[in-house]
Order: C-alpha cells, then sequence, then structure tokens
C-alpha cells in the first residue's frame, strides 16, 4: 500500500470555493442552479448522515445511479469523511450487480432514480437479499457544522475499470491524485469560474469523475444533461463552455441541424480513437477540440494534443510520466492511482521504480505526438505474421462510410488465423461497402495479409459504460 502523508490537510474544494465565492453556481440541472455555499451545506448534512448510519473511514459504498445531483453530493461527502465512493452503472444486470458488491466487499448501497421501474425493483429486490446495507439518505437537509479537515492522499473513490476478462477491476483515487490530474489539464484546456462544463459522461466513469473535482478546483459549473432537449440545442441555451465527448456523441452533435459550437470554448474527445471523418468536419468549424489518451488508473488525461488529421494523442501533460519499452507503454506520476481493491486495502502493480504496465501499444512520431497502435493482449498471429486488429481498425476508419470497426481472428485451417471485421456503418450512409470496394481502399494502406477476409454488421447490444466493450462485440457477431 502506498505511504501518506497525513501531516498534510486541507477543505475539499467545494468548501474552499464556498469560502471564495459562495454564490457562484456549483451545478445546474434545468432551472435549478445550485451555488457553492448552497452545496457545501447540503455536503455536510449528507456527511452526517453517513457517520449516523454507522459508515467510517475507509468504508466501500457501492452508488449505482446515473448522473444525477444526489451522486455528485455523495462524492463530495465521501471526500469529507475518507468513505470509498463506488460508483456502478446501473446497466448491469441484477445478479452482476450482487457479484460485483460481494467481490469488491462493498459494505453499503446507495442506490439512485433510476428510470426503469422494473429494473429498479429487480435491484431492490436482489440487494434486499444481499448482507450488504443499503442507505437511505435526505438530500434535502442543510448543516452550517464547519468543513473538516481532509487528508488528500487517502483514498476516496474506487471506479471500475472495463478490464477485458473477468470481473472489473477496482481503481482507487485520492483527491491528491485527482488534483494532479486536474492541473495537468488545465495547462492546456483552461477553466475559469466563469465557465461551464457539460456532463455527458457519466460518474462511473474516470471521465466524468474528472469533471466534477476540475469543476470544483476551478470554481466552474457543472451542468447535468438535459435529455428533454437535443445536444446542440442544449449547447447553445445554456451557454456551455466546455465538454467531453466520445465518438458516438460527436458524431450525434455533429448530424444535428442546429448544431452551433460558436460558444464552445473546449472539447474534449476520448473514448478510443476519431474517425478521419469526424476529425475533418471538426476542423472545419474552427473550435478549440482536444484528442487524448487516458485510463482510469491515471485519473483521466495522459496526453492530450489539439485534433487534428494526424488523429495523435498530443503530448504528455504536467505531473504525469510516459515511456515506451519495446512498442509498450508505461506510465507513473502524481496522477497514478493508490491501487486496485483488495480484500482488506489496496494494491498497485507496479515495477521496483513506480511504473504502471498499461498494456497498451504506442510509438512518438516525428513531432514528439503519442500514437496509439493497439493493445498488447488484442494481438493475435496469422501464418507467422503478428497482427495487431487496432491498425486495421485504424484504415477502416478512414473510410467516409465507416463510424467504427472491430477485427478479431477466425479460425483457419492454413493460417491458424485470419482477420475478420465487424463494421458499423455511419449515420448518413446508405449502406455497408461491399468487400470487394473495401479491399480496394485499404489496398494502399496496409497489407494484404493483414486485410480482413470477412465483413459483419455491427450488433445491436447495450453496454455498461461509454466505451466499445470488444469482448461483448465480438461474441454478439458469433451467435
Amino acid at each position: 500500500m502506498p505511504q501518506h502523508d497525513a501531516n498534510i490537510t486541507m477543505l475539499s474544494p467545494i468548501h474552499q470555493r464556498a469560502t471564495i465565492a459562495p454564490n457562484t453556481f456549483a451545478y445546474r440541472i434545468g432551472e435549478l442552479k445550485v451555488s457553492y455555499q448552497m452545496l457545501s451545506q447540503q455536503v455536510l448534512a449528507v456527511g452526517e448522515q453517513l457517520i449516523q448510519a454507522g459508515v467510517q473511514r475507509g468504508d466501500r459504498i457501492a452508488c449505482i445511479a446515473y448522473n444525477q445531483p444526489e451522486l455528485l453530493t455523495l462524492y463530495w461527502a465521501c471526500v469529507d469523511h475518507g468513505m470509498l465512493f463506488c460508483p456502478i452503472s446501473p446497466r448491469f444486470a441484477p445478479k452482476q450487480l450482487i457479484e460485483l458488491i460481494q467481490t469488491h466487499q462493498y459494505t453499503y448501497c446507495w442506490l439512485g432514480d433510476i428510470s426503469n421501474n422494473s429494473h429498479n425493483q429487480a435491484l431492490h429486490e436482489a440487494l434486499s437479499n444481499d448482507t450488504t446495507q443499503q442507505l437511505s439518505i435526505d438530500y434535502t437537509q442543510h448543516s452550517s457544522a464547519s468543513a473538516p479537515n481532509i487528508d488528500p492522499s487517502q483514498g476516496v473513490n474506487a471506479i471500475l475499470t472495463s478490464g477485458s476478462t473477468g470481473l472489473p477491476k477496482a481503481a482507487v483515487h485520492s483527491l491528491k491524485n485527482h488534483i494532479a490530474s486536474a492541473n495537468g489539464s488545465k495547462s492546456l484546456i483552461d477553466i475559469t469560474a466563469e465557465d461551464s462544463w457539460l456532463l455527458l459522461l457519466p460518474l462511473f466513469h474516470i471521465g466524468g469523475l474528472a469533471i466534477i473535482n476540475r469543476c470544483a478546483l476551478s470554481g466552474a459549473c457543472v451542468v447535468f444533461e438535459d435529455k428533454t432537449v437535443s445536444l446542440a440545442t442544449q449547447l447553445s441555451r445554456d451557454k456551455i463552455s466546455h465538454l467531453s465527448l466520445v465518438s458516438a456523441q460527436l458524431q450525434k452533435l455533429l448530424d444535428s441541424d442546429n448544431c452551433d459550437l460558436s460558444q464552445v470554448k473546449a472539447m474534449l474527445l476520448g473514448g478510443g480513437v476519431i474517425s478521419a471523418d469526424l476529425l475533418l468536419q471538426l476542423e472545419t468549424l474552427n473550435i478549440g477540440a482536444y484528442t487524448s489518451y487516458g485510463m482510469t488508473e491515471m485519473s483521466s488525461q495522459i496526453t492530450t494534443g489539439k485534433a487534428g488529421a494526424d488523429s495523435s494523442s498530443g503530448t504528455v501533460l504536467p505531473q504525469r510520466q510516459l515511456k515506451i519499452v519495446n512498442g509498450e507503454i508505461w506510465v507513473k506520476g502524481e496522477c497514478l492511482f493508490l491501487g486496485y481493491l483488495t480484500q482488506d486495502n489496496f494494491q498497485r502493480p507496479t515495477d521496483s521504480e513506480g511504473w504502471f504496465y498499461t498494456k497498451d501499444l504506442g510509438h512518438w512520431d516525428e513531432n514528439t505526438n503519442l500514437r496509439i497502435d493497439g493493445r498488447a493482449d488484442n494481438m493475435f498471429i496469422s501464418g507467422g505474421e503478428n497482427i495487431q486488429p487496432e491498425e486495421i481498425e485504424a484504415a477502416l476508419k478512414l473510410h467516409p462510410q465507416i463510424d467504427d470497426a472491430i477485427v478479431y481472428p477466425i479460425n483457419d485451417a492454413q493460417f491458424g488465423n485470419l482477420p475478420a471485421a465487424i463494421i458499423k456503418i455511419a449515420s448518413h450512409s446508405t449502406g455497408q461497402p461491399s468487400e470487394a470496394e473495401l479491399s480496394e481502399f485499404l489496398a494502399n494502406k496496409i497489407a494484404r495479409f493483414k486485410r480482413p477476409r470477412q465483413y459483419y454488421p455491427w450488433p445491436d447490444i447495450n453496454s455498461v459504460g461509454i466505451k466499445v466493450v470488444r469482448k461483448q462485440v465480438i461474441a454478439a457477431v458469433k451467435r
């Protein structure tokens, strides 16, 4: 377990802001605007209720909810008292949720407002048969108590990773991790107390949690998504200055008839490679769009750069370190998480010098920008040749009719494996390109032996996260 400096204490950023600028807005949802002073008082009241319920420092609270103000308030109450905020996607089946709760030994559970009543009822029934204690919290209460001093190096949250095999691991972060992450991000993407960041990414994803930490540290306003209007409408109506998007959200936005991004200062793109077609559309809009490479274990962004046709992931941000050894990416720095949850504590798998192996592959280009080449655990061998699926996927996504692609091996008696591709057609496309057309398109982009031998349409599946889960898509096609 990493060593902490218990001598350094501070007020949570929420309470600091309530002292500095009490009347500025901490968050907005629809027409409701809540000031930092009011949020501070709500956070203190929730903390008092957690203590009354018997929750102690270090206890793990499973928080099953979509984005809502109560989830944000609960996170900051956990920060105040060193309790572990453990957000989980409600999209998990009840049986999976119980398995996650039991595996990671979450001793308490809070179930938020979930619109699907049948699913909500199934969750309640499953949880009632489990030993986890369900929390009932009144978020309308306020407290005028003094805010506590906190140790910023203690664990405050556990975010589930999108692990490639088995149950997701739970990565623990400290407020110190989040502060380092926010400071590094701010060095390139400035955010001030006059700004607002639209919360499109879920708080059970590190990208969503990073947004609320960045806003609190800068005194900016978190704006919750309004699902009653289009994204384009909300951006204009609420005068959004910053937003984070994944590829599918960006595509939907750019396809809108009333897409006006003139007031947007910064757009941070993540969640995987952005297609060349989307990047080209962004270039014509002349806005501050950034591509990035990040991961849960590094508290979100690691590298960031201006979005462009070169599709690089930019350069390393301050307070991070990144090295490439034999094509494999290793990272460390002040953003590096405390470790994965274990039965008694948490454990960080690093080498003797503190480097963390990401399992990602990459290289530096001629402009010292990072380029991601794929995942070490996705590679397969075809006829004695190493095949990196992400290289083929990147080439396919250069096609204007293709929005996404996943390449995987299919068994072959002669070559052992051959590449096959699952194709997601762009929304503006009239149909999937033929195999002959795709072969011709790839002819001058990748070697012949790397070209897919079979093409399959993208399956209709639901995902529990914001990233495409390769194994889930491939399994759906194989059925």
